[in-house]
């Protein structure tokens, strides 16, 4: 088998830079996508290269961006129009290759070994996917040329933006081994830290390390990083349209008034699923596993997930995935007795939060073999019903038609949970 040709292309301050597209007006001056500036809470989710220069880093906080940038202007994020232009992205690339796999909204790794006689060398391609990417959507890129995954990676983070960077195997060595051990996939600033205390600092030194001394420090983690910074990575890129360029959907809501009885919690949950599962369907997702976050009044927290029978994005199924959840692992003072309530405090709280999320997600054409006990006639009617619902709430608004299940507490579900949503990039070693 002959080297492969992989590119790893990354839109350039994705979500800004698609923002800058439909406001004009901002450009030239500091612009930063994330949080409610409004409520003065949120995070930075990416910055233009203008608020960058002067110091905004993703994952700030919209106060600390605010200091050392004055005259930012923040804009909300606006997720269905970012996955949009993803997916603009991957039809283009789907002109190259088949061999296509979303690393988040913004990258992709793609494999164009097999259309090098087609379409030229993989530099070839990389500069025709960037000017395409220009006149197309109006938005650059940064590309890496590889012959695996990780220094393609590498290659895209090299130069930016708008830029094209080789790191084949016989010149990876000289551009690669000198850049910062925390420029390689997968080495965070804990790990960082812990290379720097046994004396590396490069990704050249991390490759002359011995791997036993790796392995003993870092564990399995220690051998992966080896052969990463030595070019032995040959993960294959995925075929197209076997993973989703998000890793999951999810609501979370503080409830008005504290959860104390299953219905309460019923309510809310079908609340939070109802928006998770639009969002699936609009952007043609499917999840595979469910999970709920629960939180008491004490501010005590945590998460429950299960794997569901098939792959759905269908609001019932979801939502009695996450009371099911619920109800084997949460009881609540007013549904036991008082000595089961003794038992264990823990779990005797009412609840001031609640969370549910859809994860480990296909894309809405994946495959999949039914299994005996589904009722497919019952699952595609309820398909055609939350399609109804979409279409008339997309016509006359959230309210125009709702549950008579919401109808039990009019104050817990007067959430329109579908215009806050959260979205999780999709990890290196997701299966």
């Amino acid at each position: 088998m002959g080297e492969r040709t992989i590119l790893h292309s990354d839109i350039n301050a994705c979500y800004a830079s698609i923002e800058l597209l439909h406001r004009p007006e901002l450009r030239g001056r500091p612009v930063a996508v994330g949080g409610d500036p409004q409520a003065r809470h949120g995070i930075v989710l990416t910055a233009d290269y203008v608020a960058k220069r002067r110091g905004v880093k993703t994952g700030m906080a919209l106060w600390q961006a605010r200091q050392v940038c004055p005259d930012i202007t923040f804009v909300p994020p606006r997720m269905d129009l970012y996955l949009r232009f993803s997916k603009m992205a991957h039809e283009i690339y789907s002109e190259y290759t088949d061999r296509q796999e979303p690393y988040g909204i913004d990258e992709s790794w793609l494999d164009v070994t097999d259309s090098a006689t087609i379409k030229g060398d993989g530099l070839r391609i990389a500069t025709e996917i960037s000017r395409r990417m220009k006149a197309e959507l109006g938005i650059t890129v940064s590309i890496g040329v590889s012959f695996n995954k990780i220094f393609a990676k590498l290659g895209s983070d090299y130069k930016k933006p708008d830029a094209i960077t080789t790191m084949y195997a016989d010149e990876f060595q000289s551009k690669a081994w000198s850049l910062p051990v925390g420029d390689l996939l997968y080495v965070g600033r804990s790990t960082e830290r812990k290379l720097r205390s046994i004396g590396i600092a490069t990704i050249g030194e991390l490759a002359r390390c011995e791997e036993c001394i790796l392995r003993a420090k870092f564990g399995k983690m220690g051998s992966i990083l080896w052969a990463f910074a030595n070019g032995f990575d040959d993960s294959p890129v995925r075929i197209e349209n076997t993973a989703a360029p998000i890793k999951s959907v999810g609501n979370s809501t503080t409830s008005p008034r504290d959860l104390e009885t299953d219905e309460d919690v019923k309510i809310v949950l079908y609340v939070l699923a109802e928006s998770v599962a639009a969002r699936l369907r609009e952007n043609g997702f499917r999840c595979r596993t469910v999970e709920i976050w629960l939180r008491d009044k004490n501010l005590v927290s945590f998460t429950r997930q299960k794997k569901v029978d098939n792959a759905t994005n269908i609001t019932k199924e979801i939502a009695e995935a996450g009371y099911a959840l619920y109800k084997a692992n949460y009881k609540l003072p007013a549904d036991q007795s008082e000595k089961a309530a003794s038992d264990d405090s823990r779990f005797q709280k009412p609840l001031r939060s609640i969370g549910i999320r859809g994860s480990d997600l296909v894309n809405d054409n994946y495959w999949e073999q039914l299994d005996l006990f589904s009722d497919p006639m019952l699952r595609e009617k309820q398909k055609k019903m939350d399609a109804a619902v979409d279409s008339i709430r997309g016509r006359f608004g959230f309210y125009s038609i709702r549950r008579g299940l919401m109808f039990g507490d009019t104050v817990l579900s007067a959430v329109n949970a579908k215009e806050d949503h959260t979205v999780h990039p999709h990890g290196y070693f997701t299966p």
